[in-house]
């Protein structure tokens, strides 16, 4: 499904040029000609933003970019099918899930994102075997956007931003409407730094009942 099929094309079209979102579909077009496999799959790039339409988003979790393996990416953010290993990052998520609220079996995360938790990449394509490798060529200006359209609407919402890269997203979140959750980034290199022990999805579920917001099903 297109980005323009989904609840957030509206706002997307008004922060952004034509001219870029033109040059989006361009850059679609052309990087899935390619020979190398390119994921996720075509028709999950928008994957987050059709799952979890932008009059429920609840809670925005902000990841680099996809899993640039056979088989994992899904268009969510540390998800990956339940066929398939959990990656270390995942792996650590749910570590500090199982200490923090109980234990989860699923490594696809699409429940959350059915209940309003955005799983969003910074980056949304990435060749096979080189990660980070579509960085800085088209995508930031559209994600950046969408974090702004998620803090300027009214509804009280969590940004969790894990690691200093998903930090510096922070510059775009309004914090006297919405709460943001920063902690160390959950992968192996990191997490023993601040992010087991965080807490992370008790004090988003704490801030959404004080707001009048149905908690997240975490281990659903």
């Amino acid at each position: 499904m297109p980005l323009t099929h989904t609840t957030w094309a509206p706002a997307v079209k008004a922060k952004l040029t034509s001219d870029y979102l033109d040059r989006v579909a361009i850059f679609i077009n052309q990087t899935y000609r390619l020979t190398e496999n390119i994921f996720p799959p075509r028709e999950k790039i928008f994957a987050a933003l059709e799952t979890t339409p932008l009059p429920e988003t609840k809670i925005v979790i902000m990841g680099q970019d996809p899993y640039h393996e056979v088989g994992q990416a899904q268009g969510l953010s540390f998800s990956v099918p339940d066929a398939v290993p959990a990656p270390p990052s995942l792996q650590n998520i749910l570590k500090e899930l199982s200490t923090d609220i109980g234990q989860r079996q699923s490594h696809d995360l699409t429940s959350w994102a059915e209940q309003g938790v955005l799983l969003l990449n910074a980056v949304l394509t990435v060749p096979e075997g080189r990660a980070n490798a579509h960085q800085g060529l088209i995508w930031e200006p559209l994600t950046d956007a969408l974090i702004q359209i998620a803090s300027e609407d009214s509804t009280p919402k969590v940004f969790i931003l894990w690691g200093k890269f998903a930090q510096s997203k922070r510059r775009f979140v309004d914090e006297s409407k919405h709460l943001v959750i920063t902690s160390a980034h959950p992968s192996p290199l990191s997490a023993y730094r601040g992010f087991f022990g965080s807490q992370p999805f008790s004090k988003a579920n704490a801030y959404l009942r004080t707001h009048n917001r149905e908690p997240i099903d975490w281990i659903e």
